[in-house]
């Protein structure tokens, strides 16, 4: 199955959460609003501009096997979510890859205000999407090995840790998390 362009769905006391794919010319303005900032070191991209984070996502939606969503709550922007094939990865040449395999990056966007819960319910909504599709089988995420608040959070939602890698731009801790081994992933009402 390809990769869904859109998915939508009410969840009770947050309100309405929308993954849709990246327009890079209409999104690098809020992509590199969150990526500019010392919190979004991880990603590598602080000293982009935004023509060069436009750049990068038009190259992102190039590839049939990498994608880029605009998470939005309500309407409003509020994640960066991307999705891959590890098979088509350099992340890929670290681990054996096993069939059913999917890989993710999350990147919350600035809060307006701290709400609890927030972090957590966008993680739960953006493994549901992955496990939206029955032949993602796990879902692999590759958290810088220093960023211990993404590793506690993911640890959280019910990865487990994997070996410690290294990828061309950084050192990393490799976290999976089974199908059968989060709630979202069985549930039916999905849009």
């Amino acid at each position: 199955m390809s990769e869904r362009q859109h998915h939508e769905r009410h969840v009770p006391d947050f309100g309405l959460v929308t993954f849709r794919p990246v327009d890079p010319d209409t999104d690098a303005d809020v992509i590199h609003s969150w990526v500019s900032q010392e919190r979004a070191r991880f990603w590598g991209m602080r000293d982009a501009d935004r023509d060069r984070v436009a750049e990068i996502y038009r190259y992102v939606d190039s590839l049939p096997t990498h994608h880029a969503f605009l998470t939005l709550r309500d309407g409003v922007p509020v994640a960066l979510f991307q999705t891959y094939q590890p098979e088509h990865d350099p992340v890929g040449e670290c681990y054996p890859v096993r069939p059913g395999d999917h890989g993710g990056h999350l990147l919350i966007g600035t809060p307006v205000r701290p709400e609890p819960g927030f972090t957590g319910t966008l993680l739960g909504e953006f493994v549901a999407f992955v496990f939206a599709d029955p032949d993602r089988l796990r879902l692999v995420m590759e958290p810088d090995a220093r960023n211990d608040k993404a590793i506690t959070r993911l640890r959280r939602a019910g990865f487990v840790d994997g070996p410690l890698i290294d990828l061309p731009h950084k050192r990393a801790r490799l976290m999976f998390l089974d199908r059968p081994a989060h709630p979202a992933s069985q549930r039916s009402d999905r849009a």
